[in-house]
């Protein structure tokens, strides 16, 4: 991966998680965290191992302990706070990959993950991992939008943000 694509992919992550964190906050009271059918329970459970993930991620890049013990927490913020700290992790992917060059992407990070396997990607393998980890289970949350009555999920594909939010970030 070079270095101009991990600045793209970070704005449009930073982009459609904020897109889908303010259509979730749309949503009528309580239906966020309505248990549903699906492997998160609710749709700020979701976020939140989003979030968890990110940081995981985060830790391995930079070279420390995450301090996790799962691939979520027991339990999730409010999302007003959910946001703020996706907001924040975004923010430091978006700081991170502007100091990255195309050769500092191409050094492999060695990890372990939660389950204690050994593995090992390149920074670039790492980024591309975490965007469309997020962009599949942002994927489950849209899912849950449909069984909320009169309710879409936001349009977060990439060319959409190239048409729109490229600007608003």
């Amino acid at each position: 991966m070079d270095a101009a694509s991990a600045r793209m992919m970070v704005r449009y992550k930073q982009w459609s998680d904020k897109v889908m964190f303010d259509a979730v906050a749309a949503l009528p009271e309580g239906e966020a965290v309505k248990p549903r059918t699906s492997l998160f329970k609710n749709m700020v459970h979701t976020l939140n191992h989003i979030y968890v993930i990110d940081r995981i991620w985060q830790a391995h890049l930079e070279g420390r302990d995450h301090g996790y013990e799962a691939r979520n927490t027991k339990d999730h913020p409010p999302l007003a706070e959910m946001g703020r700290l996706q907001q924040e992790a975004d923010a430091w992917y978006v700081q991170w990959a502007d100091a990255q060059t195309d050769a500092s992407l191409d050094a492999t990070v060695e990890y372990t993950l939660i389950g204690g396997n050994r593995g090992a990607m390149t920074r670039g393998e790492i980024l591309l991992h975490v965007v469309m980890h997020t962009n599949y289970h942002r994927g489950y949350v849209a899912e849950m939008f449909y069984a909320v009555p009169g309710c879409r999920p936001p349009s977060m594909d990439l060319p959409v943000y190239m048409r729109e939010g490229r600007a608003a970030v």
